[in-house]
């Protein structure tokens, strides 16, 4: 058969290309083989001329995150430490870090107990999280004022900090992630006051109105965080809301002392919480090109429920625009070129997890305190007596709120009032205006929630419920609370006043 040789010398140029690209890549697979190690960010696939590695050019938008720690003092080390594991995970993904603000007290870091002086860790095994992460809001800084403010970008609004905004326009995505305590429609903050829920949501109905994004993704740790969100959120603010716990339950605690696997022995406090750890493990572990938001979702919930065990775990919740859990999270959270060869899901750390309830995080810390070996006599007879008083304390609050209830409503009828549950989808009260002022009422003759007392948040929405007048509550409340020294604030719950 004759050969056309006029078409071998008309293409001749392409087949030339075509075999030196052929023998390029067969060398490139070749030295990495030999080397066992990675040429560069783009060798681990074979591209298509369309597709890109690189978040910042994909034709998405800019990425935006706030970044929130709720909490300050050393026995609260978990809840920084996840914010700055978040941030370092985000960074990785290719958001910039002007897009990238974050709030936390910083008192974590270079904390006289810290045994590694300038390091955050969040896994017993774990790198320096720290490092690199911006002081945008810290101390005194850190309050809803500056939170709102900056999600809805408006710098004139912000007192202090580094005054960095989500300066976010129509066609870019927005992550939220909020590590701290939580009660009954709020989540704590270092500084007065809390964040009450419908606050929350005016705040993004206005990020809506404004046009400020056009979707965004919030990642809610806190006990009772669901509450924050049932029967308030609405669908069509084209945000996607997860939360660690329903509105009835606590979320948990976990890489502590004692448990498996356990800290470095020179810690005595928990490294991290389930539910945070639990997503952002997932996210370093997994092509989140490939990954979409529900995948996440499922092993998280799969996860934090430490595989349906739920006396140590705790029911992750959605709410919100549903639609969004299609999307890709790289969407979200950026994109790590080296896990292009993770799977879209998790087949590993199925292990249960020891976990602490968040509530009871604080004791077991200063319990830990008092164990060190290193410790004089008269600093473990300080801290039994901070143990003391903090039990006290909690005493104190529990007794208040019940005989409060008592003097309003009778002592048959007190506790089926004062722990009623609404029925799923709807708001935890009615009236927030009234939820704030009797938190504020009891606060003043009573002393502060803190952060253990922020779970009595549903007694005083019920008492709003059933139309009880700030009068009433206020003469209850002296009744109580009489001779109580309501100036008193347990100084590792400072600033935890409504």
């Amino acid at each position: 058969m004759a050969v056309d040789h006029s078409i071998l010398t008309k293409n001749n140029s392409w087949y030339t290309l075509l075999s030196w690209s052929w023998m390029m890549l067969f060398f490139m697979i070749t030295l990495k083989s030999a080397t066992g190690t990675r040429l560069n960010r783009w060798d681990s696939v074979i591209q298509l001329p369309t597709e890109s590695l690189d978040a910042d050019t994909d034709g998405v938008g800019t990425r935006w995150a706030v970044l929130v720690a709720g909490s300050n003092g050393y026995g609260n080390y978990r809840h920084q430490a996840d914010v700055c594991h978040a941030y370092q995970l985000l960074i990785k993904g290719g958001l910039k870090e002007e897009n990238i603000v974050v709030f936390m007290y910083d008192d974590i870091a270079m904390n006289e107990l810290n045994p590694r002086p300038g390091v955050i860790i969040n896994h017993p095994q774990g790198p320096d999280v720290y490092a690199g992460v911006p002081k945008d809001y810290t101390g005194e800084s850190v309050t809803t004022e500056n939170l709102y403010a900056v999600i809805l970008g408006d710098k004139s609004k912000v007192k202090g900090g580094s005054g960095k905004v989500i300066n976010s326009k129509p066609e870019d995505r927005i992550f939220i992630y909020y590590s701290d305590h939580g009660g009954p429609g709020v989540l704590g903050m270092p500084n007065m006051p809390y964040l009450y829920a419908m606050d929350f949501i005016e705040v993004l109905k206005k990020k809506h109105s404004a046009g400020g994004y056009q979707e965004m993704v919030i990642y809610v740790e806190a006990c009772e965080s669901g509450s924050v969100f049932e029967g308030i959120m609405p669908k069509d603010l084209n945000v996607y809301v997860t939360t660690a716990s329903n509105a009835q339950e606590s979320s948990w605690g976990t890489y502590c002392p004692g448990m498996d696997p356990s800290p470095p022995p020179e810690y005595i406090t928990c490294l991290g919480d389930l539910y945070s750890v639990a997503w952002m493990e997932d996210s370093e572990t997994h092509n989140l090109r490939k990954e979409t938001v529900q995948q996440q979702f499922q092993w998280v919930k799969r996860r934090t429920s430490n595989f349906n065990n739920y006396a140590s775990g705790s029911h992750v919740m959605e709410y919100g625009d549903t639609n969004i859990t299609a999307e890709k999270l790289y969407l979200y959270q950026g994109f790590d070129p080296a896990t292009v060869n993770f799977p879209p899901h998790n087949g590993k750390l199925e292990a249960q997890m020891d976990v602490v309830n968040q509530r009871d995080a604080e004791l077991f810390f200063m319990w830990q305190m008092y164990k060190r070996p290193d410790n004089k006599p008269e600093k473990k007879t300080n801290i039994l007596s901070q143990i003391s008083e903090t039990v006290k304390h909690r005493n104190h609050l529990d007794g208040s709120v019940k005989l409060i209830g008592v003097f309003l409503f009778g002592p048959g009828k007190s506790s089926s009032v004062l722990e009623s549950m609404r029925a799923p989808g709807l708001p935890l009260v009615d009236d927030w205006s009234c939820l704030k002022s009797m938190v504020r009422v009891f606060e003043t003759h009573c002393g502060s929630l803190t952060q253990y007392g922020m779970k009595h948040m549903r007694a005083f929405a019920n008492i709003c419920n059933n139309g009880v007048s700030k009068t009433s509550m206020e003469e209850a409340c002296m009744v109580a609370c009489d001779g109580y020294d309501a100036g008193k604030l347990h100084p590792s719950n400072k600033g935890y006043s409504a």
